[in-house]
């Protein structure tokens, strides 16, 4: 489980540009969940992102994972039970490396590297059938550099990676959002298959209506660093695109644009 709790940020504190972006903000995920996020640009949607995988300090509150406070732990400490897919596919995957050596960094996340050999040729076999599900032909590339492959594969890759090792959380950070919409549909699918079959609670911030309706256990609608809308189970699944973007359309036309 994971609560925010009495949640407090404020961006240039003292200046004239000083915005409260939360304040007394709180929140609960359940373990399991597949939750959605959506809103407007500002909305705090990655802002929040940020303060779960410990990128900002906040300014008050707490983070509890498991009833654990977390907010004093450094972003590294936290990330060793945390996977993160960014927007940008250069992210998240080292480019000049091979995909062998890519998925050999990543099956060592939280382990103590010492002067071992940083590629275990033994496992060779065993990420070959980790990206063979992915049908994207990546099996047969193994000593191809990551930073040939396409936006999509890297995308793939880079979500295979987050989820090889147990973490608490997956976090999806408009992961679809720089991929044209084929690819980001594969993405999709994907995504909605690991999740499953890890069985890992998930956070996920889109611009795209649909995959927000479609996929997950849970919708979340934030505005102005609020929870404006959640839907969980029955009442998320009686939920439509055409609802949601009626909503977006009224807060628009509250902020005058």
């Amino acid at each position: 489980m994971l609560e925010l709790v009495n949640i407090s940020k404020n961006y240039n504190p003292g200046s004239v540009n000083e915005l409260c972006l939360f304040k007394d903000f709180n929140l609960t995920i359940e373990g399991g969940e597949f939750v959605s996020v959506v809103g407007s640009n500002g909305s705090g949607k990655t802002s929040m992102l940020n303060i779960i995988c410990g990128s900002i300090d906040v300014d008050g509150g707490k983070i509890l994972v498991g009833g654990q406070d977390i907010t004093p732990r450094k972003d590294y400490i936290r990330q060793r039970r945390i996977g993160r897919v960014y927007q940008d596919p250069a992210k998240g995957t080292c480019p000049a490396m091979t995909i062998l050596e890519n998925l050999s960094l990543a099956d060592n996340k939280g382990k103590p590297y010492n002067l071992g050999r940083g590629v275990n040729k033994a496992r060779t076999e065993a990420y070959r059938e980790m990206l063979r599900p992915l049908n994207l032909g990546l099996e047969d590339k193994l000593g191809v550099q990551v930073g040939s492959l396409s936006g999509g594969q890297r995308q793939a890759l880079a979500l295979l990676m987050a989820t090889m090792t147990p973490i608490d959380f997956l976090i999806l950070d408009e992961h679809t959002a720089a991929l044209d919409p084929k690819t980001a549909e594969i993405i999709m699918e994907l995504t909605d298959r690991v999740v499953r079959e890890k069985k890992v609670t998930t956070i996920m911030v889109t611009h795209n209506l649909r995959y927000a309706v479609e996929y997950g256990t849970r919708l979340l609608m934030m505005h102005e660093g609020k929870v404006i809308l959640d839907k969980a189970g029955a009442q998320k699944k009686q939920l439509d695109t055409e609802e949601i973007m009626g909503i977006f359309n009224r807060i628009s036309v509250e902020c005058g644009n």
